[in-house]
Formats: structure tokens, sequence, C-alpha cells
């Protein structure tokens, strides 16, 4: 079975398969669960196109469970007159009404033949009890989970499924500063993803992405912590003010320094393949090696004092300072010299 990524806790005693996005296959019932909707949408587009491979007259319609007028899912799931295959898509199942609540779990009892039922449920409380039905076994279903993305290594995989699904080659490089120039915004990710897809016609490399996406690229909080953590501060500060410039929030700015610094500490003094490490730590492979080679000039006592520093800065630009700019140079100065003073 497909392991999720950012697997939902409200269905971590599913007795159905619980399948990641780019897993989904046909069943009776697929409920698509989480907040990610780039994911949900991936896993839905995905599914009907399996389904249209299979059979070219498949037909496909789309309910909304919280407007839903009684009846809808009954007559969508009757018999046509020729036996077409059909899928019903079912929108806003977290808003259902209480009609389509009723009828769906009726529907769970005995599902039509060659229908497929997917139910989008974004989260929160409302429609527990069908989830609750579908979870237990009810229908034949499955699941797909479809969790918000917070793991670079999550988003490293979306990547890599990206380029897979069109078999399309890109090299971890480019993966890398993909997931590192649209890090806090899943659909920006995947539309960057698909430009390239579009417009480079050989395999994608980290030369292909710079020349699309220099400018970004640059200006990331993680290319200023880059910098800073190999101790080029120089560089790492004129980075900082052109971030600030192009109007990067000082915010992520300090979490990218810090998620850094954490891998770092994880790693500090650790033996054993990138592969078990990175199992061991829940990490992909790349960031192990990156820990490792960031790692270089620094101490246990740097990256102790470090850690301090961040949490001040992390204090200060929240509203504990009155200049967060300044506190972010200084915090860039301390992280260039290993936080040797």
């Amino acid at each position: 079975m497909a392991r999720p990524s950012g697997r939902a806790t409200t269905a971590a005693k599913a007795s159905i398969p619980q399948l990641a996005w780019d897993a989904v296959r046909p069943a009776p019932v697929i409920l698509v669960s989480g907040t990610e909707t780039v994911l949900a949408d991936r896993a839905i587009r995905q599914l009907r196109d399996i389904l249209k491979s299979e059979d070219p007259s498949l037909e496909v319609s789309d309910l909304d469970a919280g407007s839903y007028a009684p009846g809808q899912l009954i007559t969508l799931a009757s018999p046509s007159l020729f036996g077409e295959p059909r899928l019903i898509r079912v929108e806003n199942v977290e808003k259902t009404s209480d009609a389509f609540l009723e009828e769906a779990l009726a529907y769970l009892a005995a599902p039509a033949d060659d229908t497929y039922l997917v139910l989008r449920h974004n989260g929160g409380v409302r429609g527990k009890k069908l989830l609750d039905a579908l979870r237990g076994g009810l229908g034949g279903g499955i699941e797909i989970v479809c969790a918000e993305l917070k793991r670079d290594a999550d988003k490293f995989d979306f990547v890599a499924a990206e380029f897979a699904t069109a078999r399309r080659r890109i090299t971890g490089g480019a993966q890398r500063a993909l997931v590192a120039a649209f890090s806090d915004d899943l659909a920006e990710l995947a539309a960057a993803c698909q430009q390239l897809l579009a417009d480079a016609n050989d395999e994608i490399t980290e030369a292909i992405v710079d020349r699309y996406y220099a400018g970004r690229v640059e200006t990331t909080a993680f290319a200023v912590a880059d910098a800073a953590i190999a101790g080029r501060h120089g560089e790492a500060l004129g980075l900082l003010r052109h971030a600030l410039a192009s109007g990067a929030d000082p915010v992520p700015m300090v979490a990218a320094f810090a998620s850094k610094v954490r891998t770092m500490a994880k790693l500090s003094g650790q033996r054993g393949s990138s592969g078990e490490l990175a199992s061991r730590f829940g990490l992909a492979p790349w960031q192990v090696d990156r820990a490792r080679r960031d790692l270089q000039g620094w101490t246990d006592e740097g990256l102790g004092r470090a850690i301090g520093t961040l949490a001040a800065t992390d204090a200060q630009v929240k509203g504990g300072g009155r200049d967060p700019v300044y506190a972010l140079e200084r915090m860039v100065e301390a992280i260039a010299s290993r936080s040797r003073t």
C-alpha cells in the first residue's frame, strides 16, 4: 500500500486502503480527504484519466454536497441506456446537507455497478458519520489522503512525481532549486513544474530552473540561509536585503534558517548512510547529504548558540523588537560566524 504524505490523524484507524495522491486507483467509492487542494485536484483528475483510458464513453457528473437536492445521487448512479460507466464527483462534503448525508450512507450499503463515487472532504467535523462509515469498510472504498505538505522532503517527492507522471527527467539539483524557490506555495510550485514541462524539451537541470526563476531562487529565504551557514557573510547580507526589498516577510526568513539549523543539529555526530539517517529522522537522502556539507566548520556549541540566536530573532520579528530588519541582519552575522561568539 502506498504511504500517504502527511497522513491525516482522523484517518489513522481506517480499515480501508489509504493511498497517496499519486497512487489513486478506481474503486466503488473514493474518499479524497485533506486540506491540500492542489493534491486533491491532481488525484481526481488522474482518476478521471485512468477511467477514460479504460472506457472513453465514461459519463462524468458533478454534485455539491452543500446544496444537494434529494434524489440527485440515485439519479446519476442509475444505469444508463447504453450502460456507460459513470464517475460522480461530489464537492464540499465537509458542508454536506442532511439529505446528501442520508442518501450517501444508503448508497454505501449498495454501490451501483460500473459507478465510481468520489467524495471530496476538505476537513472538519461535518460529514464525520459518512467518513467513519466509509473508513470502516462500508462501500468497499479507498481513501486518498491529501494533507498539507509541510516538509521539504514531501515537496521534493511532489516535484519528482510531477515529472515522473509526464515521463520527463529532472535532476536532483533542479528539484531542490524548485522546492527552495516555491516552498511556501504548493500551487505555485505545481505551476512552475508545468511551465517547465511545457517549455523545456530536454532534461530539466538546475541551470534551466535558474534561467526561468533566477530572481525567485536568488532571493529565497533558503538561499540567504545557505550563504550564511557556509560563512559567506557579505553574500548572505546582500541576498537578505534583496529578498526584503522584493517583499519577503521576516518571519518565514527566520523559519528557513531554523529549519536548516535544526536539521544540522539532528545530524551532528550521527553515523550511517544517507538512506538510513533519512529514514530515522524523516528526511530525504539529499537533505542528509546537504546537512552534512553544511556542518563543515560548525561545532555542537556553535549550533547551540545558533539555535538560541534564532529563538531570540524569531521573538523580535514577531513583535518583540522594534526593528525586525536589524534583528535579521544581526542573525545573519551570527550564523555566518558559525556562532563562535
